[in-house]
């Protein structure tokens, strides 16, 4: 009994430092969470007017032909997939490699941008071609690396070596709900729309110098970057979003564990005392 009690108070001591790790994992998932949301936020009015500059010249634009928005014919593909660094955030990376394999089902001769340890692990593990290695930690991702990600993929996509490029991650839908997402990053088809009807105001006539398609190329990697700093701000924020719940979900089940381990403790106590009384007067008695 002495050594049963002894082993549960072991357990209990354990158990108890295990909790103080995750309830302080949680409070640092949510203070970072609400940076990592208030960047993603900030970065959305730089994307919306990127977009509307590059339709504009793509619609009102007589004869306007671009590299990057015409649908190649090149069956090759390539996937920037964001995950985490570390684990212990419950599905996030799971659910987003199990997306992915939903996605590549059927195509042979894709490759990845891996962006995050855990993705580059993935996809090493099951020899997928990998494009490029340097972005490997996503916590160390800067907007700078943003846009060198973005030449590399709009070098690669002008130059033929690949016809559709895709971008992967994971969406924060609330605290609760984070789910794995993809579109379309190359061809831009999105961008050319149907004449807008005139409203009977005269348009004031931009003229891009040298031309229109010389700057809506250059605008494009720009374009690109922002997409891919506000989708790693977001994805980070699901990573975040989730390791809160998960160690949040660990604490809970550490308390209700140790609550368990005291009552079998007090319980294994109180008949040992019991048995020792027992015992003193049955002595006495004799």
């Amino acid at each position: 009994m002495a050594g049963s009690m002894k082993a549960v108070k072991l357990r209990i001591k354990s158990v108890q430092s295990t909790m103080q790790i995750t309830k302080a994992m949680q409070l640092v998932a949510a203070s970072k969470l609400r940076k990592a949301k208030e960047r993603a936020d900030a970065s959305k009015p730089y994307l919306e007017t990127m977009f509307e500059t590059l339709t504009d010249i793509a619609n009102y634009n007589t004869d306007f032909q671009s590299p990057f928005t015409k649908a190649s014919d090149n069956d090759k593909w390539l996937y920037v997939v964001i995950a985490g660094d570390r684990g212990l955030a419950g599905g996030y990376n799971s659910n987003l490699f199990k997306f992915m394999e939903q996605e590549t089902k059927g195509k042979e001769g894709y490759s990845v941008l891996p962006v995050g340890k855990k993705s580059v692990e993935y996809f090493k593990h099951r020899n997928i071609p990998l494009f490029t290695e340097e972005f490997s930690e996503v916590a160390k991702v800067t907007i700078s690396d943003c846009f060198q990600i973005a030449k590399l993929i709009c070098d690669a996509y002008s130059s033929g070596e690949f016809g559709h490029i895709f971008l992967c991650f994971t969406n924060f839908v609330s605290m609760l709900s984070q789910v794995p997402t993809s579109f379309s990053l190359l061809p831009l088809s999105d961008l050319q729309t149907e004449e807008k009807a005139s409203d009977g105001k005269a348009r004031e006539l931009i003229l891009y110098e040298p031309d229109s398609e010389t700057v809506f190329n250059a605008i494009v990697p720009e374009y690109l970057a922002g997409i891919l700093y506000t989708s790693i701000n977001i994805s980070y924020a699901s990573e975040l979003a989730a390791r809160r719940t998960a160690m949040e979900a660990a604490t809970d089940n550490a308390e209700e564990m140790i609550e368990t381990l005291s009552l079998y403790y007090n319980r294994a106590r109180q008949a040992s005392i019991t048995q020792e009384i027992t015992e003193i007067v049955a002595g006495a008695e004799s």
